[in-house]
């Protein structure tokens, strides 16, 4: 069946979560083309059915993507109670309905992805469809190569093994080394308790790689809407079309 499913087009729109898109719908708050709608399951069309709230209409907004270099000492909540900088502070007003993709923690810096594309983004984050990202850590100590070897065969941590699906020495020296690590999962704070845990503490952490998006040489702070070229990419990863401005690259 064509179209779009309700509860998709309302959290779309803005109007709510799907699971309380799901809530207006039961509750009889929700038309299309004037006639009360009560199933969740119906499908809409977006380009030929007017869908109201209350009688107002429900108009979806355009898909988009940014990516930001989050600097450290940032969170990735719209409101912190310890009253820390967050992210939403580095974006403009038109981008404040956007939410993350996954979080990086305080500490972290680099590469964050920010949508409104909820499904997009939750199967990005999903174990199977194993979207690598890639980090670069300054750590205390010398890396020795049976260190790497520790990193992709498995570390034992208090929430099960953790395994890097490659790691590369970037610089060595006796007192700090630089390294990349890939991951296909995101368990909190997970690269910085594996590298604890094969005895060389983080210093400085960022991501720098997130499935087919890099960092690149965005300036610390600063974000950009993904490429075209990303968009597909991204696309293509979690098995979807991409709608909207980043499908022209915009």
């Amino acid at each position: 069946m064509a179209g779009v499913r309700l509860q998709r087009y309302l959290a779309r729109a803005g109007v709510a979560s799907r699971r309380g898109a799901e809530a207006l719908i039961a509750a009889g708050r929700v038309a299309v083309n004037g006639v009360v709608v009560t199933e969740p399951g119906s499908r809409v069309d977006p380009d030929a059915d007017v869908v109201t709230v209350d009688g107002r209409a429900a108009v979806p907004e355009s898909i988009r993507w940014l990516v930001l270099n989050k600097p450290a000492g940032y969170v990735c909540t719209r409101h912190d109670p310890q009253r820390r900088r967050t992210v939403y502070e580095l974006l403009g007003p038109e981008d404040a309905t956007l939410f993350t993709v996954g979080r990086l923690d305080a500490d972290t810096e680099g590469l964050l992805l920010l949508t409104n594309d909820g499904e997009a983004a939750n199967r990005l984050l999903h174990p199977r469809y194993g979207c690598r990202r890639a980090y670069e850590a300054e750590v205390r100590g010398a890396v020795e190569a049976d260190v790497l070897d520790r990193l992709t065969r498995g570390v034992e941590l208090e929430d099960g093994i953790a395994r890097a699906s490659d790691a590369r020495l970037l610089d060595a020296g006796t007192d700090r080394s630089r390294l990349r690590l890939g991951l296909r999962e995101g368990r909190k704070r997970e690269v910085r308790r594996m590298l604890a845990a094969v005895g060389h503490p983080v210093e400085r952490l960022r991501r720098v790689r997130f499935g087919p998006v890099a960092l690149g040489r965005l300036p610390r702070g600063a974000c950009r809407p993904l490429t075209a070229a990303e968009a597909k990419a991204v696309s293509r990863l979690v098995g979807r079309r991409f709608e909207g401005d980043n499908e022209t690259g915009g």
